[in-house]
């Protein structure tokens, strides 16, 4: 085995050197080839984490908040707005154009923000994302005009767009492999901690005169809050790694890893850094336009890029976000006297199962949650479908404001969607956010944008069309409809969709080297658990 390089080894301890035999190109090598690098998952052994990463993980995931509270929050400012933004009564199309506005402006954040990290940092976009939310809340607090309204609320979009896709990349790059998962999923937790408290204040707001302006312009808190905090966080290790800023790298390595050793952390930058050689050397020697190019070129990166593309998709396409932004109105037209209230049960919901989520994804693994959660969303649309079409039969299968129906199938209604919502926030709400972990570093970036790009793109199908299609098909055939593409979703995550839990971000590349990795991902979580099991009994021998 060849040895570091002389100016290489000096850095690292004589001692940890000798024993291990740490070499840079070896490590790559291996990773290159597919394979678990032994050295690699000695490195990771030292992974215990203190307050420090996590007080870094809330503050960034203040922004899964702003994005929470922003989709809960507009669902009580509709049905409050009343006459205040000219019209008497805002129509379903200006609705529409209101809700519809911040899921266009999160598509074109969403696009830029992983391409702009490149370049800034995962840090300064989460800045701007902050900047660019508060404007938006602020504008939307005195709009006296749908239009206004409309403007304001694409300008938010932009920074949920932004936030949306870079705080999870931020999170992932600064864990350590073993919670990976977790600390992504408490990102989701605090997006359905937002929609709580946005129904909260919603329901609290709801009989104050022109009470949805403080409803839409308490949102400021969280991104000044955040914006204050930013100054404290450090950049993203592997972003400085790639910038050639080793001191800096390790400098986070031992603040993230603040009860390793001197010797070990030295150890985990030199393997960091063999393991993104390859990426580091590509992302230096091509133009964004080749990298953007390879991710449809590029096997590898095209196929990681339909998974996480897809399963983006299926977040949007099951129509859960529509239940959020009209949740509201629809209880209301139902019968519920407090349709408000209704709603912070659903998300109420959401935020306990996302919890569950938060303490089994990395035991359970993003495969299996998936394969098993999934059925239960189908099973609560139809639940909800055959509900509908019974309720509506005295008014031509269509909701009609101010119509009697039947409390009976109006309280079966609502527990489908407690077992939709139940359902989704076990697996689909949180697993497609881990999609930063399956890009390699050069091209983690474009991935991650193109994939909450994909998410907003169906987010505004689904909202913008959600009002027209249950006037169009019925409630009942929405539904349906929608539980049909639930059903496509879980078929693509049966065949398609690999568990990369217990994997590290680099390790993860290897899946996707001949098809999508379903085995291949099973292979290499068993290896590197046999690897571990070796170390641990010669610790305890």
């Amino acid at each position: 085995m060849t040895r570091l390089p002389s100016s290489d080894a000096e850095k690292v301890p004589v001692g940890t050197e000798a024993r291990l035999g740490i070499e840079i190109d070896d490590i790559a090598q291996r990773t290159a080839a597919g394979e678990i690098s032994e050295y690699a998952v000695v490195a990771e052994g030292e992974d215990r984490t203190t307050w420090f990463v996590w007080l870094l993980v809330c503050c960034c995931t203040i922004s899964g908040l702003l994005f929470g509270y922003d989709t809960g929050v507009i669902s009580g400012a509709l049905v409050t707005i009343n006459g205040d933004l000219g019209p008497s009564e805002l129509s379903n199309e200006q609705k529409e154009f209101i809700t519809s506005a911040t899921t266009l402006g999160a598509l074109l954040g969403g696009l830029a923000a992983g391409t702009m990290s490149d370049w800034t940092g995962r840090r300064p976009v989460l800045g701007i994302a902050d900047i660019t939310f508060m404007g938006g809340a602020i504008g939307q607090a005195f709009s006296h005009t749908v239009w206004s309204m409309v403007g304001c609320r694409f300008l938010i979009g932009i920074g949920v767009g932004l936030a949306s896709c870079i705080a999870p990349l931020y999170i992932q790059e600064l864990s350590p492999t073993r919670l990976r998962g977790r600390m992504v999923v408490l990102n989701v937790v605090m997006i359905t901690l937002g929609q709580v408290i946005a129904y909260g204040i919603d329901a609290g707001f709801a009989n104050v005169n022109a009470g949805w302006r403080w409803m839409v312009g308490l949102g400021t808190v969280p991104a000044a809050i955040q914006l204050a905090l930013l100054v404290y966080l450090p950049e993203s290790p592997r972003v400085l790694v790639k910038r050639g800023n080793m001191e800096a790298a390790r400098e986070v390595l031992s603040r993230v890893y603040a009860l390793a050793s001197s010797e070990q952390v030295d150890l985990k930058l030199k393997v960091l850094h063999a393991t993104v050689k390859q990426s580091v050397e590509i992302a230096n020697s091509t133009t964004f336009w080749q990298r953007f190019s390879s991710m449809f070129s590029n096997p590898i990166n095209r196929r990681a890029l339909v998974i996480g593309c897809g399963m983006q998709a299926f977040q949007q396409l099951c129509g859960f976000n529509t239940l959020m932004y009209y949740s509201a109105s629809l209880f209301q037209e139902i019968g519920f006297n407090q349709p408000t209230a209704v709603g912070l049960i659903i998300s109420g919901t959401n935020f306990l199962f996302t919890l569950f989520a938060l303490k089994y994804i990395d035991v359970v693994g993003r495969r299996r949650i998936m394969v098993f959660s999934a059925p239960g969303m189908v099973f609560g649309l139809t639940l909800a479908s055959i509900a509908f079409h019974y309720m509506t039969t005295g008014t031509g299968g269509n909701l009609v404001t101010g119509a009697q129906y039947s409390h009976g199938w109006a309280g079966i209604v609502l527990l489908s969607m407690i077992i939709f919502v139940a359902s989704y926030a076990t697996g689909l709400g949180n697993v497609p956010w881990q999609q930063g972990e399956l890009f390699s570093l050069d091209v983690r970036g474009i991935g991650t944008s193109l994939s909450t790009a994909t998410n907003w793109a169906a987010n505004f199908l689904i909202g913008s069309t959600y009002l027209s299609l249950m006037s169009a098909i019925t409630p009942s055939g929405a539904f349906g409809f929608y539980a049909g593409l639930c059903l496509l979703g879980w078929l693509f995550c049966v065949f398609c969709f690999p568990d990369v839990s217990g994997l590290s971000l680099e390790e993860v590349q290897n899946v996707f080297k001949d098809g999508y990795g379903i085995r291949e991902s099973e292979r290499l979580r068993r290896v590197k658990r046999e690897i571990l099991q070796r170390e641990k009994a010669k610790l305890s021998g």
